[in-house]
């Protein structure tokens, strides 16, 4: 997170209201929350994870037991329950 100088951008009315709150601290302005981004939506983990997953299903439908998948894919039983009862794409 980088900081930023108020009077370098910000109006001096604005923050002159400010100051009547607060002065000489650093204050923290959250983004609205339709700015906020799913995790790894720019990394591209959360594909990689909905794809491995994807994967998971698959071979339990085609037989695979869940100890074979969660050695193949180093989790555990519980994760890989999960992940094959589930409903929702992830």
């Amino acid at each position: 997170m980088k900081y930023v100088n108020a009077s370098n951008i910000l109006p001096e009315h604005l923050i002159a209201e400010i100051q009547k709150y607060v002065q000489g601290e650093t204050l923290y302005i959250p983004k609205p929350e339709t700015a906020y981004r799913k995790w790894g939506s720019c990394s591209g983990g959360r594909k990689l994870i909905d794809d491995r997953n994807a994967s998971i299903k698959r071979a339990f439908k085609s037989g695979h037991s869940i100890d074979q998948l969660a050695e193949e894919h180093f989790l555990s039983i519980e994760t890989i329950k999960k992940i094959v009862y589930s409903r929702n794409k992830h």
